[in-house]
């Protein structure tokens, strides 16, 4: 399902009451995780309210990517956001380089592998996505296999489902 905004052609996405899965214990979960997105990025002092949310794919438990369309409370706030949640940090990212779920896992996964490299070294930055963990060399590996996961298997899943859908 193509969706509009401003800047360019969202695709791979679908209404989140649509979330239905082969199985229900998948499909519960999916639909928790579209929870924790929403009370995740409805946190922050720039998303004045949701107005549209999309789930784009996602794996229970693991990995779920959705799309926000939001009312920010201020002029340079974008209003279309992907969010990332799962059994890792979540986080969101700007459409701008990303334009279906599997572009946005692999920003995600970009994204985060610098915190990663920074904390392998004990360091980190304002400038890498915020992680709730200590920079320490063992968060940082610990982070980096479930990383390792989401490229090596998840992502393709993410591509092939695209396809499929499309």
């Amino acid at each position: 399902m193509p969706v509009s905004n401003t800047e360019s052609q969202i695709s791979g996405v679908i209404p989140i009451e649509q979330i239905l899965c082969d199985d229900a214990e998948d499909t519960r979960l999916l639909r928790e995780m579209a929870f924790k997105a929403n009370h995740y990025i409805s946190r922050f002092a720039w998303c004045r309210s949701i107005r549209e949310a999309y789930f784009g794919d996602g794996y229970g438990r693991i990995v779920a990517v959705f799309l926000f369309r939001i009312e920010p409370s201020r002029p340079e706030v974008d209003e279309w956001l992907w969010v990332v949640v799962g059994d890792l940090p979540s986080a969101y990212l700007v459409t701008d380089e990303c334009k279906t779920p599997s572009q946005t896992l692999e920003r995600y996964i970009d994204a985060i592998s610098e915190w990663v490299r920074l904390a392998k070294k004990g360091r980190w930055s304002d400038d890498v996505i915020p992680v709730n963990a200590p920079p320490t060399p063992e968060s940082a590996r610990m982070l980096e296999s479930r990383l390792a996961v989401l490229k090596e298997k998840i992502v393709p899943a993410f591509r092939l489902n695209e396809v499929v859908r499309a």
